[in-house]
């Protein structure tokens, strides 16, 4: 499976595909962050799921668009972690919103989980 998955991650020619995909994502997740009152379908049922898979999707995304190398993935976390961060002081200006230092914390479990989703392709490449 991960021979399969290896081109479609890690290939030159696909990652502007990556980079247009994640700025689609950028667009949809800081709307859906930022907007009073989000609509429904795009609700997991809890909140922290939602951030959990939104940051995990980004992170991965973010991986392949820019940052293949695992040893640059430092720089990967981080600028999510400040995305996260952003929001969060965005979401405390408008109301309804409220900033939230657990979903920073669920943010950053999504990282994660976008990090070790993207290891075993990466590991594919060496």
């Amino acid at each position: 499976m991960l021979l399969l998955l290896h081109p479609l991650c890690t290939a030159p020619g696909r990652r502007p595909l990556w980079r247009a995909l994640l700025a689609l994502l950028l667009l949809v997740i800081t709307w859906l962050a930022l907007t009073p009152a989000p609509p429904k379908v795009a609700d997991l049922g809890w909140d922290k799921a939602n951030h959990l898979s939104a940051f995990a999707a980004l992170t991965f995304c973010t991986v392949w668009a820019f940052w293949p190398q695992p040893r640059q993935w430092l720089w990967v976390a981080l600028a999510m972690l400040a995305y996260g961060i952003g929001i969060e002081i965005a979401q405390s200006f408008l109301p309804p919103r409220e900033a939230d230092w657990h979903d920073v914390v669920a943010d950053s479990v999504g990282i994660a989980l976008g990090l070790l989703t993207a290891w075993p392709i990466a590991r594919v490449r060496r």
